[in-house]
């Protein structure tokens, strides 16, 4: 199968995990990446922030030249599907110009933000919603979104979660030099969000645990400016690939909060700590309790108090710790939480629609 992939691509967290795991699978992929179309070099250089505006508020030349160029695509390589992966950018007449040139083409949309979240302003996501009804197959991230993509006027909608990439996301030994980067009580790595989630590092760092933190230094530094427990750990840098899951190694419990502005009730860390042999204490979700049994597979929190409570009984008991962390990782390895199980799941979807049309 033939499967052109469009998509930002600006890092390799996203849709680069998704078409290795096609090829491995044995599928031919077409990578359309658009975050080029807003990175103008040489003379053009001096035009950044007009393109970075273009980028963000999604207008001008360039996003209606990389429309055209991507319904081009389509016509030229003539795939079985196009997985348009987060279309912000994409409108609707792009989706059914392509239609139009390979009729047998199926649209598959997939977006791991929350587009129906009121905390986002409308307009980021408005070329987007547009758009839904032009899917063949709208994949949902979380749950709730299911029903909010069909009332959208969704054609088909399954749920589709986010993953760990097994050659990414697994356990490993630290050199002495990592364990002194990297090895902790806790750790939280990840964005910053106005949720609480600061209350409830302050929290473990005034219980005498040593916490590291990574994460973008632009949403935390302002924040951390404020805390007089946080302070220290500025400057927060980020860690990507092998170093994120060496930081995930070096500790022995990692936190996941989850996003209020995506209305998240799991997330993509759901997964990667416990494939990387940490252990998960988590923000508490209904998701999250269906997914990983309470005390045996990861754990959650409710509250700042709740969580310490947790910390203290983990901490202090460290075979009762390896072993929730060995049963979490047993768990999202059997339950085929790897991103190859998830893109298996997204072809058998498509071979279904294939089926579907050339039965009618």
């Amino acid at each position: 199968m033939k499967i052109v992939i469009a998509g930002d691509w600006h890092s390799d967290l996203h849709e680069e995990p998704a078409e290795q795991a096609l090829r491995q699978l044995g599928h031919e992929t077409v990578r359309f990446p658009w975050h080029g179309y807003f990175k103008p070099a040489g003379a053009l250089a001096a035009l950044r922030p007009i393109y970075r505006a273009q980028d963000k508020y999604l207008f001008g030349p360039q996003v209606r030249r990389l429309n055209a160029d991507l319904a081009d695509c389509v016509r030229n390589s003539v795939p079985h599907a196009l997985l348009v992966y987060r279309g912000s950018h994409i409108y609707a007449e792009t989706l059914r110009q392509c239609r139009r040139a390979s009729p047998h083409t199926l649209l598959v949309g997939y977006n791991n933000d929350d587009p129906f979240s009121p905390l986002y302003p409308r307009w980021q996501w408005r070329h987007f919603v547009a758009a839904i009804r032009e899917y063949d197959l709208m994949l949902a991230y979380r749950p709730h979104n299911v029903a909010e993509f069909r009332a959208a006027g969704a054609r088909r909608v399954e749920l589709l979660r986010s993953w760990y990439v097994p050659e990414r996301n697994r356990p490993v030994e630290l050199s002495e030099d990592e364990r002194a980067r990297y090895a902790c009580d806790v750790i939280f790595a990840g964005h910053y969000e106005e949720d609480g989630r600061l209350e409830y590092l302050e929290a473990v760092v005034r219980n005498g645990w040593k916490l590291r933190l990574f994460g973008h230094g632009y949403g935390w530094h302002p924040a951390l400016r404020k805390s007089d427990s946080l302070r220290p750990f500025m400057p927060v840098r980020t860690v990507w690939g092998a170093d994120y899951n060496k930081a995930l190694c070096g500790a022995r419990i990692a936190l996941c909060f989850l996003s209020r502005l995506n209305r998240d009730t799991y997330t993509r860390r759901s997964f990667e700590i416990p494939a990387s042999g940490a252990m998960m204490l988590a923000a508490y979700s209904d998701d999250h309790a269906a997914l990983f049994h309470a005390g045996e597979e990861a754990d959650f929190f409710r509250s700042p108090q709740e969580l310490v409570g947790k910390l203290a009984r983990y901490l202090g008991d460290e075979a009762l710790r390896a072993r929730v962390a060995a049963a979490g990782r047993r768990r999202v390895l059997a339950d085929g939480h790897d991103v190859v199980s998830r893109m298996r799941r997204l072809v058998e979807w498509i071979g279904e629609l294939r089926e579907e049309r050339r039965a009618a």
